[in-house]
């Protein structure tokens, strides 16, 4: 599945093209964040030591950051972070393909009922969604959102390439929306969404709604039509299944009666894919962090 590292990356490539400077690498990313996220667990073992001991003033105080990062702490420790600098840390302050380890069980481990669950096993390439939203605070405190760019591929990537090519593509190439400036920066959150288990449906009631993502493709008229769902679409709208096929179908083009959507021959190949998301917010905290473990 998509992690908080896989988020950040994104935020790194839109805000890196802004200031017109290298983005940080995916790698890169990976061990600042793992750095990071051991300072948040020793904070917290400071607490508990001692409830009057003064909070490190390099460790993320944001509660959403602090629960994204508890749900991810290492085993171990791992190196140092890497930086580059960044101005819009000092002027903003607005705004996880997941396969477990199984392996066999052995008479020494099946009887420890107390031992920790196998990490997941790291995914260095896969198809991939970068959605971007505008995150919007209504009167009763909630965050609300709108979609500002939606772009993804179905062909497997190379993470490290892949999420801050699309990242860029969703942020700027989006032809439903203008480009995102500099300016909305700090009004976003970036959700990344890998994809997997691919297979055929036998119609185009065969998936189950939260699980599938569904991707159509027909011939109407002698036209070809084609347009795909993530899995999250249909629960988020509240959408029935016929619902949500009949607006895929609408989204490809298709302007046909809607009462008659079952005379057209679909091919449907659902999917799945579990997405993480994250807020500038976050992303600046984590990255004011780096800046600041280097001294800038």
């Amino acid at each position: 599945m998509a992690t908080v590292e896989h988020c950040l990356c994104c935020f790194e490539a839109l805000v890196a093209y802004h200031e017109r400077r290298k983005p940080m690498s995916l790698s890169e990313i990976e061990k600042s964040w793992a750095e990071y996220i051991n300072t948040i667990d020793d904070d917290d073992d400071d607490d508990d030591d001692d409830k009057e001991a003064p909070v490190s003033s390099k460790a993320p105080q944001i509660p959403a950051l602090r629960r994204l990062a508890a749900a991810t702490l290492p085993s171990s420790s791992t190196s140092s972070s890497t930086s580059l600098a960044t101005s819009i840390s000092t002027s903003s302050t607005s705004s996880s393909n997941t396969t477990l380890q199984s392996g066999i069980s052995t008479p020494a481990t099946s009887i420890a009922s107390s031992a920790s669950p196998a990490p997941p096993t790291p995914v260095y390439e896969s198809p991939l969604f970068v959605t971007w939203n505008v995150v919007v605070q209504d009167s009763d405190d909630d965050d609300d959102v709108s979609l500002r760019g939606c772009i993804g591929t179905f062909e497997a990537q190379p993470l490290s390439s892949g999420l801050p090519s699309y990242a860029l593509t969703s942020a700027l190439q989006d032809t439903r929306f203008h480009p995102i400036g500099r300016a909305e920066l700090p009004t976003l959150q970036v959700a990344v969404t890998l994809l997997t288990d691919f297979e055929p449906a036998a119609d185009a009631m065969d998936w189950e709604l939260g699980k599938h993502g569904l991707r159509i493709s027909f011939v109407y008229r002698g036209r070809r039509y084609g347009a795909t769902y993530l899995p999250d679409v249909a629960p988020e709208q509240g959408w029935t299944k016929e619902e949500t096929v009949v607006s895929l179908m609408r989204k490809a083009g298709w302007e046909g009666n809607k009462s008659r959507w079952r005379e057209v021959e679909l091919r449907v190949v659902r999917y799945q894919g579990k997405k993480e998301k994250l807020g500038f917010e976050e992303y600046i905290a984590w990255r004011d962090w780096v800046d600041g473990m280097r001294g800038e």
